[in-house]
């Protein structure tokens, strides 16, 4: 019996862990900072074992509120209160077992650069600027490969790397400022360390770094930095609702529900309108809510406090590190929407003049405007989202510009759908895009009509809202042998070392391209000073004849835009648009400089668009 005491006593030695041998591999967030409107902190800390230690901390002003160990004893999550007294400094956080030190952290608290209050948002006066890193500018070659992750370059092969970097992006802002755009948004910078397909930044393996291929972490606040130095405000590209399936915790994940699994693989049904479905059946709910979007694509389960508390704590870590003037959150409906709400609240509430635009990809009012702040839902849903993608707008408007001209298509359906905005609760803050990397590029989609085109641009940079372009619409990119991403996504001209073809010096450009370009360049530095473009009411009149007309007007001044797709000349009789036309007796072109005399009627040539300063003689 003594014997069996022993052997017994001697088995719970050899598996008692041993610390002192053992480090702490990851504390996130990295750092915080004092000061913040927000007094509470989660820590997760992760090292082998390091769940049955007790953590203690003597640190003026900071309170371990609660110690949390979870079903993995390699990870603990820590609840800190930081008051107001906790000064900027290295906190050490010490780890005991048995009343023994085993290891100590220091943890180091910030002082904060700037105030939440000082943050600004984008908003109606801005347009846009899309770029996928990797596929825009290579100004960095000795990125290209880094040693430890996984995909190597080819810029022959649609789905590989193909070197575009930060560097890149910061040798092109005097373009992007030149050209009159006010703000960027760049898809994903975060480290994606997938063995293929990763160049497009949705499958994060480390949420708080970004993938060396691009940059580090000081390089992306160094181009936040030189954004805001040429005036260009910058949006971040988030996603709360998957990561990448090498993300590091996916070998040791702290708890069973820490991604949504099930008994097989079980993709998203992309259904979005179960959400509001009074009559959806639960599985086909949680199917949309919990299941993947791809194999690669763990599912995150936002429904386990840890987890949310981390994403919300990774979201504004970002803002605050950074300093970005707003986020585009992808696949937006899809994670757990009680948790979208609180998520948003949480950023908003740090950052009171901040934005975030949520990606909703549906083609009807009804469902995208469910998500804005303010809209009443008969669900009795609560969303805190300040502005959301118009794919409403954007798909009428291809349509309106492609499709003949009947009693009910054409632009009668562009008109149709700008009257449905009814339904949100603020208009003016969606953004309103002609395309984006996930669709055919705009030329694409108009079949390479060049007059359709510059109708486009000047529709969704005279509309109401937030404007934005995806790199190189500007020069007419296309995408003719296929609608695969990793074409519409091609390289930007002049953005490698060789080529030669070069958007910023106009090198190869053809004399259509330059002419695009020139166009656009042209609307964007008018509409900088537009405060009537950017806040301005709008009245539209039924479109006629293949015209459609709309006036943007305030106190101030008063804007006439003609689109018109007729083949051949056209008189249009201004009779019919008196009530925006009182007064007025000159109309001006911001597009050529001519002058119409507004009494009668004008007369127009082939199609095209009209942007008319309106005023007295």
């Amino acid at each position: 019996m003594k014997y069996f005491t022993l052997f017994c006593f001697l088995l719970i030695i050899i598996q008692l862990p041993v610390f002192g041998q053992n480090k702490i591999e990851r504390v996130e967030p990295p750092n915080w900072w004092v000061g913040m409107n927000n007094t509470e902190l989660q820590l997760l800390v992760y090292g082998e074992n390091i769940g049955y230690c007790k953590p203690k901390i003597d640190y003026r002003g900071v309170t371990i509120r609660q110690i949390i160990q979870v079903e993995n004893s390699n990870y603990l999550f820590l609840d800190l209160h930081l008051s107001e007294a906790v000064q900027p400094g290295n906190m050490a956080i010490n780890f005991y077992q048995n009343d023994q030190l085993t290891t100590t952290y220091a943890y180091e608290l910030k002082a904060r650069e700037r105030v939440g209050t000082d943050i600004k948002g984008f908003d109606s006066s801005d347009v846009l600027y899309l770029i996928t890193p990797d596929r825009f500018a290579n100004g960095d070659a000795n990125n290209d490969a880094v040693k430890g992750l996984l995909q190597q370059p080819n810029r022959a092969d649609w789905g590989g790397r193909h070197g575009g970097d930060i560097a890149g992006i910061n040798r092109h802002l005097d373009y992007l400022s030149d050209m009159g755009f006010t703000a960027v948004w760049v898809n994903p910078l975060l480290e994606n360390n997938m063995e293929n397909y990763s160049y497009h930044g949705y499958s994060t393996t480390d949420f708080y770094q970004v993938d060396a291929r691009f940059g580090s972490n000081e390089d992306y606040r160094q181009l936040v930095e030189n954004c805001r130095q040429k005036n260009i405000k910058f949006i971040m590209d988030m996603i709360v609702n998957h990561c990448g399936l090498n993300h590091w915790w996916m070998k040791d994940l702290p708890t069973g529900d820490w991604i949504n699994q099930w008994d097989g693989y079980t993709e998203t049904n992309h259904r979005k309108t179960l959400l509001q479905d009074p009559y959806a059946a639960d599985i086909d709910h949680k199917i949309f809510t919990d299941g993947w979007f791809v194999p690669t694509m763990p599912d995150l389960n936002q429904r386990n406090p840890l987890m949310a508390q981390y994403l919300i704590q990774n979201s504004i870590w970002w803002i605050e590190f950074l300093g970005i003037a707003g986020i585009r959150m992808d696949t937006y409906p899809y994670p757990d929407m009680d948790f979208m709400t609180e998520w948003t609240e949480k950023v908003m509430n740090e950052y009171p003049h901040f934005n975030v635009v949520g990606e909703e990809w549906f083609e009807w009012p009804s469902i995208v405007s469910y998500w804005q702040k303010g809209k009443n839902n008969p669900n009795g849903y609560t969303s805190e989202l300040k502005s959301v993608m118009d794919f409403p707008v954007q798909a009428a408007a291809v349509k309106a510009l492609t499709e003949q001209e009947t009693w009910k298509t054409g632009f009668i359906g562009l008109y149709e759908m700008l009257a449905q905005d009814f339904l949100y609760a603020d208009p003016q803050n969606l953004v309103v895009f002609p395309d984006n990397h996930d669709m055919s590029r705009f030329y694409t989609q108009l079949g390479e009509d060049y007059d359709l085109y510059e109708m486009g641009m000047v529709f969704f940079l005279t509309t109401r809202g937030i404007p934005q372009l995806y790199y190189g619409t500007e020069i007419l990119m296309t995408n003719p042998k296929s609608t695969d991403h990793g074409e519409i996504r091609s390289d930007f001209p002049g953005g490698w070392q060789g080529d030669t073809i070069n958007a910023v010096t106009g090198q190869g450009l053809t004399d259509q391209q330059k002419t695009a370009q020139d166009f656009v360049q042209k609307i964007l530095n008018w509409r900088k000073n537009k405060p009537v473009i950017h806040q301005g009411k709008l009245v539209h009149f039924i479109p006629e004849n293949g015209i459609y007309v709309y006036f943007r007007y305030d106190e101030e001044e008063k804007i006439m835009v003609i689109l018109n797709k007729n083949d051949t000349p056209y008189y249009l009789d201004l009779k019919r648009f008196s009530e925006m036309l009182d007064g007025v007796s000159i109309g001006t072109d911001v597009l050529s400089g001519n002058k119409f005399e507004m009494s009668n009627g004008i007369n127009l040539t082939e199609k095209g668009a009209l942007i008319l300063e309106l005023g007295g003689k």
